[in-house]
């Protein structure tokens, strides 16, 4: 962590960060508004999360993020957009969705590139399985958007065969522009690489 992310972090986590209670965070408290709000799981720097939270004024963001430098440099961001409808948490998004945060409290869920763990024997490490499915399921409201992007052909595999197999969710689809978010750089990189991107879009029931 550099000086100045450790410095960003340190002044503006009072302002931005939310810090886990023993139970579910109470959101509204947290904005200071009731809101639709969109979860960004692992946003890296944070390319998308901005750029949705800037164009949507009238919506809340919260990012779940566990790399402090990430955290310090993206913080640094929000204070300079002047933004108001954001807010981190640095944990473990399993933990966030299973213990912290209210069922149904969310009305969209983005997981936009998450480590591929490309070696076969980690695979198992990857976010992105049943059970993850069913924690999405419970904080999304009725209706609520999952959205999943991976540039890795295998992991778009198994997250095709997961999907359908979900009774919480409608079958997925792959449908890139339905819900308008912005590029990433993991996004850019995989296209650079030669990586097809999939996509899939769905709702809960």
């Amino acid at each position: 962590m550099t000086p100045g992310q450790r410095q960003a972090l340190e002044r503006l986590w009072p302002r931005y960060g939310l810090d886990l209670p023993d139970g579910a965070i109470d959101l509204d408290q947290a904005f200071g508004r009731q809101a639709p709000r969109t979860l960004e799981i692992g946003f890296g720097m944070g390319d998308a999360l901005l750029a949705l939270a800037a164009a949507h004024p009238e919506r809340d963001f919260i990012g779940v993020e566990v790399y402090p430098p990430g955290i310090g440099s993206f913080l640094l961001r929000v204070e300079q957009a002047g933004l108001s409808n954001v807010r981190v948490i640095c944990a473990d998004a399993v933990e966030v969705l299973a213990r912290h945060l209210p069922a149904a409290s969310l009305d969209r869920l983005l997981v936009l590139f998450p480590d591929p763990w490309p070696k076969k024997r980690h695979h198992k490490r990857r976010l992105v399985n049943a059970p993850f499915l069913d924690l999405a399921a419970r904080v999304l409201r009725s209706g609520g958007q999952l959205q999943i992007a991976t540039d890795w052909a295998d992991y778009a595999a198994a997250i095709g065969e997961l999907l359908p197999a979900c009774a919480a969710f409608t079958p997925a689809g792959s449908a890139p522009d339905e819900a308008g978010r912005p590029q990433t750089k993991y996004e850019r990189r995989g296209q650079r690489l030669g990586h097809a991107i999939a996509e899939f879009v769905c709702r809960r029931r």
